[in-house]
Formats: C-alpha cells, sequence, structure tokens
C-alpha cells in the first residue's frame, strides 16, 4: 500500500468526561442545564489534573457547559495554561427530559422514553425549556466537534473535556458502531479517553482510564 507522504500529521486526542455532579449521583438527566460539580466532582477534577500534569498538551478545550468547564480548568491551572470553550462539545440536549430523574421521564413521557430506551436515533423529544434533537443529529454535531478542532491542530495534542453523550458518540466513529446497538461500554466521570484523528477519522488508543481517581466513579447509566 502507497503511503500518503502529503497527508497532514495526526492529532492526538484526550477525550475527558467532566468530574461528578449532584445530578450524576441521583440519575437526574442534565443534557443542556448548566449543573456544577460537586464536591466530589472538584476532587475528581483535580486528581485528574494531577494525573495529566507529565503529559504534554498543547491545547484544552472544554464545552462551555459549567461541569465540563471547571474539569478543564482544574487541568489547565495544574499547567498555567488556558481553556478555549466550545458549545459543540455539549452534551444532547433533551428537551423536557432535562431535569428528571429516569423514573419521572417514564412516568411523564412513556412513549418518548420507551423510544429513547430502544435506540430510536431519529426520535424527537419533547418539548421543554430547551429544544431536544435526535441522537443522529447529536452525533453528527458532536463527531464534527472533535474532527474540526483535530483538523485545525495537525501533529498536536489536545484535552477535549466534554461529556458522555460526546464520549459515546467518539466511541462509536471510532469503532465504526451502529447508532442503533445498545451502550455496552462504560462512560465514566473524570476519566481520560485516548484517540487519534488521522484525515478525518478516528481511532480508538485506549478507553475508560481512571486508575487517577480513588474510589470508583459512576457509569451516566448506573
Amino acid at each position: 500500500m502507497l503511503s500518503n507522504d502529503n497527508a497532514p500529521p495526526s492529532t492526538t486526542i484526550l477525550l475527558i468526561r467532566h468530574g461528578e455532579t449532584a445530578w450524576n449521583a441521583e440519575r437526574r438527566l442534565q443534557g443542556h442545564i448548566d449543573i456544577a460539580l460537586n464536591a466530589e466532582g472538584e476532587r475528581q477534577a483535580a486528581l485528574l489534573a494531577a494525573a495529566l500534569a507529565p503529559e504534554r498538551i498543547d491545547h484544552i478545550i472544554s464545552s462551555d457547559l459549567a461541569r465540563a468547564r471547571q474539569t478543564a480548568e482544574a487541568i489547565a491551572r495544574e499547567r498555567g495554561m488556558q481553556v478555549g470553550t466550545d458549545p459543540a462539545l455539549r452534551e444532547r440536549c433533551y428537551g423536557g427530559f432535562e431535569g428528571l430523574l429516569y423514573s419521572e421521564i417514564a412516568a411523564r413521557f412513556p412513549r418518548e422514553f420507551a423510544a429513547w430506551q430502544a435506540r430510536d436515533v431519529d426520535g424527537v423529544l419533547p418539548p421543554g425549556t430547551n429544544q431536544g434533537g435526535s441522537f443522529r443529529q447529536f452525533f453528527d454535531r458532536a463527531r464534527g466537534a472533535i474532527v474540526k478542532h483535530a483538523t485545525a491542530y495537525p501533529g498536536k495534542t489536545l484535552a477535549l473535556v466534554a461529556h458522555g453523550g460526546v464520549l459515546e458518540c467518539a466511541y462509536r466513529a471510532a469503532l465504526g458502531l451502529s447508532l442503533e446497538t445498545p451502550r455496552d461500554f462504560k462512560v465514566l466521570n473524570a476519566s481520560v479517553n485516548r484517540f487519534v484523528v488521522e484525515e478525518g477519522g478516528l481511532k480508538l488508543v485506549s478507553w475508560g482510564e481512571v486508575g487517577h481517581l480513588q474510589p470508583a466513579v459512576l457509569d451516566d447509566l448506573t
């Protein structure tokens, strides 16, 4: 196979989920609602920052929501760096589901909840304070944001601090998983998930690094 000598150098992505929030702990859906880290999340962010201190990071870019931004700022303080923000790295918007416990969603919106749990990737969510979007729309946004930043910084190492849904999208894109398949992998608070972006495609290097955190951290579905 001939190599493409004109291809831009690959970009390394450290894709990081924000630390824990009170709503994570009680299984209340956040989406675009702007919830800050709780005390445990702040502890996780500090441990994460210390663990990453020896590593090369050229740029730190975060979702503009507080829980991600606070996590990114902990990493940046450790290194004397600045944090850029990008709303395209936000969590999926869940419309009327936002702010509710999973049990409350099932009771209030049984039809939409059933479609969501059945992985209807084009399903329309009920309106709320924010207008919800389909999973397919969210996947395109999240993947596009990651690739956009990688393309802007060829050959660099980026720390992108985002949300559980964004991590799920990256994992599916890297492994070529159908959007309709159940999520059978964990997406952990304050985890480091490593990718390489080459010619617009994501390749998974490692997933779910949480050795820097004690005790165990929450998956967003447990």
